[in-house]
């Protein structure tokens, strides 16, 4: 019978009730005690279940039955009781905590103070507890492994049902030797004819692991079907180094102008590994549907005309604006045109230079960024590389103020001419 993962309601604690040393067998007979005043009879057993199932405090619990809280906490856990409690935390549940969270596994705890593991983690959090290292598994824990591995709930839930991480729950469960429900080891023939077949069709593993579920045969996850699909001797590609003989059937393609989804089909590739290897081989662009790898609209050669002008000297955002598409899709088609943005070009020599002629004579760094054709903030970063920085008190001043409309325009040209009157008193900063 077809076993199915499901998911657990936000309200459940537990999968399978646990009381400590219910499994144990006695090797030696029990010998008879005498009575005492303190036992717990049925009745007061009663009552702590109804008491405690209405969400009553252990100090009300404690109270109603004439014992001490460490009595009433010490049989909870004895009984295996749960619940997700909605009472406030009590200075003594603060300091129950901050003395065990850091030595006791969280489940353990939890029971003790009769709430949920995530509310506890939650706690934990608020009062600024960490756990230094990993306690050991409990009784109940194991026992909330079996049986979620057995009912096929997702291992990220147990996890979070018992407050324990993702990878540590599966390392536990290979110590156990337990497997997942969705990861039967009963293939059938059958079942690995019809996966390889779907497979051939290029649908996604999900996909797939569904399909077979819709025609009776066991629900399995993506990644057991993945696994299974690699030991029949299956794969897409992925990893797998490219051969002589593929390099040229590519070669071919691009030289014929062939369609490459036929290809992609008979060589396993995806079209991104496709991509990238006609990249590596210098085949970039020598296809006659030089974007037959993308979606959207093509570029046209006069897109490409004004964003190799444009690129660099206006804002990207404006540039995608213009064209009819997003900032994302004008950046990937410039990078894949080699353009390089003039913010983020390197600097050249004559271009330090400039910058520190224009720190000698008093030119603003928003005057020197216009003349290179680059971000102010950018100018003053690399300036500061340099020493030579224009917020510096220390820095040379220009002459009489003009109105900024009467001043020559700057350029690098007038920048670089300024090193021939430097002043004989001021020594050039040298870089940091």
């Amino acid at each position: 019978m077809a076993q199915s993962s499901f998911d657990l309601d936000a309200d459940i604690v537990e999968l399978t009730p646990f009381v400590p040393g219910a499994d144990a067998t006695p090797v030696v007979p029990l010998a008879e005690l005498a009575f005492r005043s303190d036992a717990w009879l049925p009745d007061d057993t009663l009552h702590l279940r109804t008491a405690f199932a209405d969400d009553c405090t252990i100090e009300e619990i404690a109270a109603k039955l004439g014992r001490s809280r460490a009595a009433v906490a010490t049989r909870i856990h004895d009984l295996g009781l749960r619940r997700n409690s909605q009472r406030s935390w009590s200075d003594w549940d603060d300091e129950e905590m901050a003395r065990c969270y850091a030595h006791e596994p969280a489940a353990t705890l939890a029971a003790r103070l009769g709430r949920g593991v995530s509310a506890l983690y939650a706690r934990a959090r608020l009062l600024g507890l960490s756990e230094p290292g990993s306690p050991p598994y409990s009784g109940w824990e194991d026992a909330q492994l079996r049986a979620g591995y057995a009912k096929g709930v997702p291992v990220a839930q147990i996890a979070s049902l018992i407050g324990r991480p993702f990878a540590g729950v599966i390392a536990r469960a290979s110590a156990l030797g337990l497997r997942h429900a969705c990861q039967p080891d009963d293939w059938s023939d059958a079942e690995m004819n019809r996966a390889l077949e779907l497979a051939a069709t290029g649908s996604r593993y999900v996909a797939i692991a569904q399909a077979l579920a819709a025609e009776g045969f066991p629900s399995r996850n993506s990644r057991s079907l993945g696994q299974r699909l690699r030991k029949l001797g299956y794969g897409r590609g992925w990893g797998r180094p490219w051969t002589a003989e593929e390099d040229a059937l590519l070669r071919h393609a691009y030289a014929t102008g062939a369609s490459l989804t036929p290809l992609r089909e008979r060589l396993g590739r995806t079209p991104h590994s496709i991509r990238w290897r006609a990249e590596a081989l210098g085949l970039r662009g020598s296809h006659v549907r030089r974007d037959g790898f993308r979606q959207g609209p093509v570029w046209t050669r006069q897109e490409e005309a004004r964003l190799r002008a444009e690129y660099g000297r206006v804002p990207t955002r404006e540039i995608a604006e213009a064209l009819g598409r997003g900032v994302r899709a004008v950046l990937y088609h410039a990078n894949r045109m080699g353009l390089v943005h003039g913010f983020m070009r390197a600097f050249s020599a004559d271009e330090d230079k400039a910058i520190r002629n224009a720190w000698l004579h008093g030119v603003s760094m928003v005057d020197v960024a216009a003349a290179l054709g680059r971000d102010p903030a950018v100018i003053g970063k690399h300036a500061a590389r340099l020493g030579c920085r224009f917020t510096d008190p220390a820095r040379p001043r220009r002459g009489p103020k003009t109105r900024r409309a009467n001043r020559p325009p700057v350029t690098l040209h007038s920048l670089l001419t300024l090193g021939s009157a430097l002043p004989v008193d001021i020594d050039l900063p040298r870089a940091a």
